[in-house]
């Protein structure tokens, strides 16, 4: 049976992809009462990891793609939190976003509202979160961007 998100999904023309395994010492995610914390998700798309540096090699649409796709990543490991129904989540709280990029590089809120915003088409008003975008030398492996966040679920 398709639940509302997973419909919504759906009309957006989305499929999230398996939740990725961690690639160190930690676990994708930890429940503490109510609130869901997603380790972060690097920027990875059908063709494998989204690698560059915004300010030099990726314009701020392609930066806003791996951004994107972060999302999908946090969405897929929250799905595995919910144990699969993600009608159980009430709100997106808060999402932290690195940006790989050059020293001179500002355009990291623009870059993240990739995820933000996908959060919102996903989720509507629920969500709506608190954010922030950052700048970094480098990011693992490469990518182009890292997303974390926190999540309210039932």
């Amino acid at each position: 049976m398709t639940n509302a998100i997973e419909s919504r999904l759906a009309e957006l023309g989305l499929s999230l992809p398996e939740a990725p395994a961690p690639a160190a010492n930690y676990v994708p995610f930890v429940q503490s009462g109510s609130l869901v914390f997603i380790s972060g998700q690097i920027s990875s798309g059908p063709d494998g990891l989204i690698c560059g540096k915004l300010g030099s090699d990726l314009s701020v649409e392609q930066g806003t793609t791996a951004a994107r796709a972060c999302g999908l990543a946090l969405v897929a490991q929250l799905r595995a939190a919910c144990g699969g129904d993600l009608t159980r989540v009430r709100r997106v709280v808060k999402l932290t976003g690195f940006v790989n990029c050059t020293p001179d590089f500002t355009d990291q809120p623009k870059v993240v509202n990739g995820c933000s915003d996908l959060m919102v088409a996903i989720f509507g008003e629920a969500g709506r979160h608190a954010r922030a975008a950052v700048g970094a030398p480098a990011l693992p492996l490469g990518v182009a961007v890292e997303i974390e966040g926190i999540f309210e679920i039932a």
